[in-house]
């Protein structure tokens, strides 16, 4: 990330917990934001994934798998053609791409993510999941769906419907 040009912190100078704007300057800057939720699913998916493959593998190997699979992610994600990519939805104009910080912090995320998949029962994990689609999709008219489409084909209606 750092071979990226991502700054270690928000350059605002402060360090926030939580960022409850979409909009802000400090989102995918701080610890967390709405966006954590999709990596707290990003583990969902990538337990569910990595089961299915690999399910002789020790859950810890699994998780290792995970955490490569969502540290490339995050340098793809922060790339200039990822960050121009997502400047083309409604909801990201102003994106920059994440702090270091926040990186670290959406990985954490995704760890969490894994472990609660690994330990409850699957119907609870997909219940989990499709809750925190859904609030990201009412709160803030976005989420992982919704990032994935807009990253694949952007759609003049999902842009209207996000700028309310």
């Amino acid at each position: 990330m750092h071979w990226l040009g991502r700054p270690l912190f928000c350059e605002c100078g402060t360090i926030h917990f939580w960022v409850n704007e979409v909009d802000s300057r400090e989102t995918s800057q701080q610890i967390a934001d709405w966006y954590t939720f999709s990596h707290v699913v990003h583990g969902f998916l990538l337990y569910g994934l990595l089961f299915l493959a690999a399910r002789k593998l020790p859950k810890g190997v699994r998780l290792i798998f995970a955490v490569l699979f969502e540290s490339g992610w995050e340098m793809i994600e922060n790339s200039r053609f990822i960050i121009d990519r997502y400047r083309q939805s409604a909801l990201a104009n102003g994106y920059v791409g994440d702090s270091i910080l926040n990186s670290l912090s959406d990985s954490l995320s995704m760890i969490l993510g894994f472990a609660i998949a690994g330990a409850g029962p699957i119907s609870l994990t997909v219940a989990m999941g499709l809750i925190a689609e859904v609030v990201c999709a009412v709160v803030i008219r976005d989420n992982l769906t919704l990032n994935i489409i807009n990253l694949i084909h952007p759609f003049e209606f999902i842009s209207r419907w996000q700028k309310g």
